[in-house]
């Protein structure tokens, strides 16, 4: 799996899929013959319709977390990754809702976007 990890005044931007009572990060799964560039920002077009910018597009880790509303074995391993954006950001496809979220309001995330909350904090990007 991707994620984008897009930080606005201290706060990491989350998104609610339909159906869900947590918040996820922005991504998902690459489909066959994508690298992560184009599995992420064809996720995020889809989800929140904008273009990502390749040229500012960096890794920021990976996070390994249990699968939320998954069997308890289940994990989930993700690659997180930061860009610039254009566009202007609007909920389309399979997402509902978007915010930004900060530290304290972590148990609204699944555990994987906790994790990326964590690794956004450890890498100096939230407040």
């Amino acid at each position: 799996m991707v994620a984008w990890v897009q930080v606005s005044g201290g706060r990491m931007l989350a998104v609610r899929s339909r159906g869900r009572d947590l918040l996820y990060l922005p991504g998902g799964k690459r489909e066959p013959g994508e690298d992560d560039w184009s599995a992420l920002s064809r996720e995020v077009r889809e989800e929140l319709g904008l273009d990502l910018d390749r040229a500012s597009f960096r890794p920021l880790g990976v996070v390994r977390a249990p699968a939320h509303d998954q069997p308890d074995f289940a994990h989930v391993r993700m690659a997180c990754f930061t860009a610039a954006h254009r566009g202007t950001m609007a909920p389309s496809g399979e997402v509902d809702e978007y915010r930004y979220v900060g530290r304290s309001e972590r148990r609204l995330l699944a555990p994987a976007a906790q994790a990326a909350l964590d690794l956004a904090a450890d890498n100096g990007l939230l407040c």
